[in-house]
């Protein structure tokens, strides 16, 4: 039971909340105790409340994904968990994450109450609402940042990386929405509704837009944002957001992967290692350069 109760809290996806690391590593902050900690256990309680919203989804979503190929096989939807042990669980993480979001940081709380009320709505409306799915999706990336932001003294942290980082959050959440086009086919409407109002074309659209937009976001970034080094050592990252874009483009359009964007990272070996190369050239940049 207490396995299947962890399964549902969906560890392998907790690596999303990896986005609150952000501030800590752009604002210069990466070697600084206080800081580290304080934004480890940021870390910390948004895996809680992301763990009580995957529960929330999937007591929500138990008949669907009865007639899902892979999500048949999830605790709840398998049978194997109780749904009301599972709701008071779900009940309780959320309760504990903004308690102690509180006593680290109040703009902390309201963060993950900001997180916890869009995923309610997500769940039981807006997932239901073509483009605002997504929207929502990406919108929870950027509250990620902002909860790193919110429990360190930032000095040179840029609003370019919350434009950034919600453009490649929705890049993501459309590559995941063809990902289950392709794979469930003419059956895709029945396993999620809001899949009708989809085509491979109009995502294919999208992406381009976002894509792009997100390329350009970046690249403002590395030249305009205050507090970055004077000779621009930042641009030397842009070959590397490019490729890991590229990359993943790759990925979905001729491996037909992209459903879940973290299993991805964790297997593709080029994408770990410009991810790896990336974060070298920006440690580089703003700890030893500027």
């Amino acid at each position: 039971m207490l396995l299947d109760l962890i399964g549902s809290m969906r560890p392998r996806q907790w690596p999303k909340n990896a986005f609150v690391f952000v501030a800590l590593l752009f604002d210069g902050k990466l070697l600084d105790l206080p800081s580290v900690l304080a934004v480890t256990a940021a870390f910390g309680l948004l895996c809680l409340m992301s763990g009580a919203v995957y529960i929330m989804n999937d007591l929500a979503d138990v008949e669907s994904d009865r007639q899902h190929p892979t999500k048949k096989n999830r605790p709840l939807a398998s049978g194997r968990l109780n749904p009301r042990l599972a709701g008071v669980v779900s009940f309780l993480l959320a309760v504990v994450s903004l308690v102690a979001g509180y006593f680290l940081s109040l703009e902390l709380a309201v963060i993950l109450l900001l997180y916890l009320l869009s995923q309610i709505a997500y769940t039981f409306r807006l997932k239901h609402v073509v483009l605002l799915d997504v929207l929502t999706i990406a919108a929870g990336f950027v509250l990620r940042i902002a909860a790193g932001v919110a429990v360190i003294e930032v000095e040179r942290f840029s609003p370019w990386l919350y434009v950034f980082g919600g453009f490649l959050a929705l890049f993501m959440a459309l590559g995941k929405r063809r990902a289950e086009l392709v794979l469930l086919g003419g059956d895709a409407a029945n396993h999620r509704a809001i899949l009708q109002d989809y085509s491979l074309d109009l995502i294919d659209r999208l992406q381009g837009i976002v894509t792009t937009s997100a390329v350009v976001a970046y690249s403002l970034y590395t030249f305009l944002a205050e507090g970055l080094p004077q000779n621009h050592a930042m641009m030397l990252t842009i070959p590397f957001v490019l490729y890991g874009i590229f990359r993943y483009l790759y990925l979905i359009h001729v491996r037909g992967e992209g459903g879940a964007p973290e299993e991805i990272l964790l297997r593709d070996r080029p994408l770990q290692i410009t991810l790896a190369l990336y974060g070298v050239m920006v440690f580089a940049a703003i700890y030893l350069i500027d």
